[in-house]
């Protein structure tokens, strides 16, 4: 007993609205996709559809049977895709988004390698740190910092960042170095205004942590800008050490108040839209993302 294709039958000639098309679609006979219809719906005990010779009307079993069968088919056709396309080589193009600090910190860099190992691909890279919306069918994979606030996107975690508080050598030979969360009220600190949360630091004390709002007299909408002001010598940021990690290996930033400071890990995803199948180019660069960053080379140089 094939209840699959008894299955695909029904659904077939619902959707294409009678026995004929579904069965040149299905490259039957008409017969022969009745037969498999009527077949169903004696197992069942149950009458799917009324047949007349205008067009074919669902029952209310067949209108349920129908509404459950129909996502069954398409999670089958997308897990037949899915296998065979895990041996398939990655080729074609490949269309990313990602956020500018890893995207020219880390992700540039690595390009290379992912083209060398996968030749048969090519790159479309949009560096930007507005973030596409889930259905945006521009993109085939997007690379995000921070915690996810979309429900349509299917992501995998590349590895988790951690932020760092830091300055300048020249910004704390003038200023002082701050000791304690306090001493912050005393210094010129410097955030993104894209992510206003990022302006309250949290500190570990003996009565749980606290939450210090820094202020400062010039603020940026993006991390890298935020990154060139703070190694210039303006202020004091907290950012995560993806984009720091490089400034503090030369020396060109400090961190500070690190015995104070309340660590928190922040997630580095890379997502695909959840309607769409996985293709080899996606999965492969995927794979690349978290062997290349999955170990956070940044944080073992510092």
């Amino acid at each position: 007993m094939d209840r699959t294709a008894e299955m695909i039958a029904f659904v077939r000639a619902v959707e294409t609205g009678g026995f004929s098309a579904a069965a040149r679609d299905l490259g039957l006979t008409p017969s022969a996709l009745s037969k498999l219809v009527g077949r169903l719906e004696d197992r069942l005990g149950v009458r799917l559809l009324h047949r007349t010779t205008r067009r074919l009307q669902l029952t209310a079993e067949g209108e349920t049977f129908f509404n459950r069968a129909r996502p069954i088919l398409t999670a089958l056709d997308e897990a037949e895709a899915e296998v065979a396309a895990a041996g398939a080589q990655p080729r074609g193009l490949l269309r990313i988004n990602c956020g500018s600090a890893f995207g020219r910190h880390q992700l540039t860099p690595a390009i290379p390698r992912f083209l060398e190992r996968y030749p048969e691909t090519e790159l479309d890279l949009t560096i930007d740190d507005l973030a596409p919306v889930p259905t945006d069918e521009r993109y085939d994979l997007t690379i995000r910092i921070g915690a996810l606030d979309e429900s349509s996107a299917v992501a995998r975690r590349i590895c988790n960042l951690e932020r760092v508080i830091c300055a300048a050598p020249a910004y704390l030979e003038r200023h002082g170095i701050p000791r304690t969360p306090d001493d912050l009220q005393r210094h010129n600190c410097l955030w993104i205004t894209s992510l206003p949360a990022l302006r309250r630091w949290p500190f570990d004390t003996d009565d749980g942590i606290r939450v210090v709002h820094i202020s400062g007299n010039i603020v940026a909408n993006n991390a890298e800008t935020v990154l060139q002001l703070a190694v210039a010598g303006v202020g004091i940021t907290r950012l995560t050490d993806v984009i720091v990690g490089d400034a503090l290996r030369r020396g060109a930033l400090v961190p500070v108040l690190t015995e104070w400071h309340h660590v928190e890990p922040v997630p580095l995803y890379a997502t695909y839209p959840s309607g769409r199948h996985l293709a080899p180019k996606v999965r492969a660069m995927m794979d690349f993302l978290v062997e290349q960053f999955g170990h956070t080379p940044w944080r073992k140089m510092r």
